[in-house]
Parts: C-alpha cells; structure tokens; sequence
C-alpha cells in the first residue's frame, strides 16, 4: 500500500519519510520542485512533484492512501492560508474520493474547532483547518485526524498522551507526530476518527488502534 505524502518537504513530512522508508513502508513524496528532491532521493525515497496551487492529480497514480501534512508556513499571509491549508487539503480530499483511496489522513492542529480563541496571528490557519476538516469528515473518503498541540523540535521519545490534563502541558514535538503518523499507517482498521496528541507516557498503540 503506497502512501502519497503531501506537504514531504516539511518537517514533519521529512521525519515521517524517512520512518516509513525505514520501516518498509511504500511513500511517494510530493515536492514542488526537482531542487527538493536529492534529500529524498538520497534515501531511496519516491518522489513526483506536483503543486497544491496547481497540476495535482497525477501525484495520486499508484497511491492507495495520503497523508497531508502540507502547510503553508508561519511566514506567509492569509492568502496562502486559504490556497494551501484550506483549499488545498480540499482539493487532494476531493481526489482521494474521487480515486477511491482507502484512507486520507491529516494532520489538522489542536483546538482548530475553536479559531476565535486561537491567538489573532493564528486565527486564519485555525479557520482554515476547522474548514478542511470538516470538508474531510463529510466527504466519502474515510480518514483519520491528527490534532497536535503546540509544536516542538524536541527528539522523538515515543510516548504520547491525549488529553492536556493528561500531558500537563500542550506540546508535542515532531518527531513524535511523525512516529504517530506511521503507526496510523501501520494500522489500517483505524477510520472516521480524530486523535488529539500531545507529549506524554504512554506508547502510541494505547491512543490509536
């Protein structure tokens, strides 16, 4: 099962990768540029370059699920808000559907369902993910949403918690969310669920599957 990774040039989409290329898990990562892809290529990772504001379609040949993962960025405005972490994640659920994949699974941000509590710089994202969200849900492909807290560089320890009583705090690094989104990938009964996930004591497999 070959999985189209939207958004593999990030840094969550990197570490994610990487996991699956080391687990034997099939990737395709979509880049936007033949500058993108020695990092990939290096590591005998598959790669298609396709562009969420434009041709797309053909990223999706030979896939069977997709992880989104793309954002556009915390040094952009609005108007890319609205191009890539909205209409762009509609536009690859829409295909998914539309192909028949088994699975679209996305990485969306805690408490996206609340934007106008969010802090004022970061109400348009939480719009945008609330949007694509919701659109994922009542589409007929079947998904899974991931809602990290806050995110961190910090190393990978592979211990979760999903409640921030649980955690203490609201963070988690993203070299956790990735470990998170391979299992999800592991996993393939998981579906029509969200997770929130945050740094905490427990192993992935007791939050999700």
């Amino acid at each position: 099962m070959t999985t189209l990774v939207i958004g593999a040039n990030g840094q969550i989409g990197k570490q994610f990768c990487e996991l699956a290329q080391q687990a034997g898990e099939p990737v395709k990562a979509m880049i936007r540029s033949e500058e993108q892809a020695g990092w990939f290529k290096e590591r005998g990772i598959e790669t298609v370059i396709a562009d969420l504001e434009g041709e797309l379609e053909h990223a999706f040949e030979g896939c069977d699920q997709v992880v989104f993962t793309a954002g556009s960025g915390p040094h952009t405005g609005p108007d890319k808000t609205l191009l890539i972490d909205l209409y762009g994640a509609i536009r690859a659920a829409d295909l998914a559907s539309q192909k028949g994949l088994s699975r679209y699974i996305m990485i969306s941000a805690m408490r996206s369902e609340k934007p106008l509590e969010a802090p004022e710089k970061m109400r348009p994202y939480m719009a945008a993910k609330f949007a694509a969200d919701a659109h994922l849900a009542n589409s007929k492909v079947p998904y899974v949403i991931l809602k990290p807290g806050r995110l961190t560089d910090e190393g990978a320890s592979r211990q979760f918690a999903s409640t921030v009583e649980e955690a203490g705090d609201n963070q988690i690094s993203r070299a956790n969310v990735a470990h998170a989104l391979l299992h999800v990938v592991q996993t393939p009964n998981v579906v029509n669920q969200e997770f929130l996930l945050l740094d905490g004591k427990r192993p992935i497999g007791e939050l999700i599957g």
